[in-house]
């Protein structure tokens, strides 16, 4: 018999809506006995609430919190763990746990988009689709999994682009890894590489993320261009590059010696040093930018906050921040 432990977060899978279609927390998180429902003899589920909060309100700090909570159900012979999540910021935790945790067993997280009892309701339907996920032996060796609406995606190419669809969940590099048909997890793809797990005690904080616009300036980046400042992720425009009046506040960080990631706000391709005007992403890698590949602002921020609270620096911080694989 396979066992089964389902940590739930919040969000809206766990909220309900009043008359004025209103959706909000629930003291008793409503799917808890919905669960019973879809459970089959082979499969034994343990249900435990670590938090109940709408994702906007989960911190780096929750995370890490998720995580030991994990490596501990794995050790106490748990054979899958389903994490319930807020969709708005469920890519940000289930990248940070693909990142710290071990690949030994099939991680899926999974939210909804509608509350518990709204009409359509897809909470439920989505934890089945991560129970099956998980009964799948092809589940093992894929990284951390998100799955919502019958598809199965990476956690590190994953991302939200939808406010409200039941769709929302895309991966617009790779596609996803597989859908869920029949009443089991069909592969589609594999994926090619395993960067090693980086298990954490604590977390270096004061990492921001700009987003380039034309006319920018340097005000917001003077403005953190402190000693508490840890590192910054700039989302430029294309394939990365950034409005001239933003250089001055870029090289004063740099002098300063914090590190800046440069990724692209376009949601589908790479930021890439193709571009050798002052304000391309060319010059600014030559001058010590590091440009990452493949992974938005948001996941960005996370690999840079695990790459720094595991002391990394200099090239090797770097190296690390290359891609989406490194």
């Amino acid at each position: 018999m396979k066992k089964i432990l389902i940590i739930h977060t919040g969000g809206t899978i766990a909220m309900t809506v009043d008359n004025n279609n209103v959706a909000e927390p629930s003291a008793h998180n409503p799917l808890i006995q919905e669960i019973k429902r879809i459970t089959s003899n082979d499969v034994s589920i343990t249900s435990e609430i670590l938090c109940n909060l709408p994702s906007n309100e989960i911190t780096p700090a929750i995370m890490l919190q998720l995580a030991q909570r994990i490596q501990k159900a794995e050790h106490d012979g748990f054979d899958g763990i389903i994490v319930t999540h807020g969709t708005d910021t469920l890519e940000e935790t289930a990248y940070f746990l693909d990142l710290v945790l071990p690949n030994r067993i099939p991680v899926v997280v999974t939210g909804a988009m509608r509350a518990a009892n709204a009409v359509g309701a897809d909470g439920l339907h989505n934890i089945q689709s991560a129970i099956w996920t998980i009964l799948s032996p092809t589940a093992y060796n894929q990284g951390v999994m998100v799955v919502l609406n019958d598809e199965i995606h990476a956690a590190r190419y994953v991302t939200k682009t939808h406010t409200t669809n039941v769709a929302t969940f895309k991966s617009p590099l790779t596609g996803p890894l597989g859908i869920i048909a029949d009443q089991k997890a069909v592969f589609l793809q594999t994926l090619t590489h395993h960067a090693p797990a980086y298990p954490l005690t604590q977390l270096k904080d004061k990492i921001y993320i700009l987003t380039t616009y034309t006319g920018m300036d340097s005000l917001l980046l003077d403005a953190i261009d402190n000693k508490q400042t840890n590192g910054v992720v700039i989302e430029g425009v294309g394939a990365g590059n950034v409005a001239p009046a933003m250089l001055p506040g870029i090289y004063h960080l740099l002098a300063h010696h914090i590190p800046i990631i440069l990724v692209s706000r376009c949601i589908n391709g790479f930021a890439e040093a193709i571009y050798g005007n002052d304000t391309g992403g060319a010059n600014l890698q030559k001058d010590g930018i590091i440009i990452c590949q493949g992974l938005n602002g948001a996941k960005a921020r996370i690999k840079l906050m695990v790459g720094l609270s595991i002391g990394k620096t200099g090239q090797e911080l770097a190296n690390f921040m290359h891609d989406a694989l490194s």
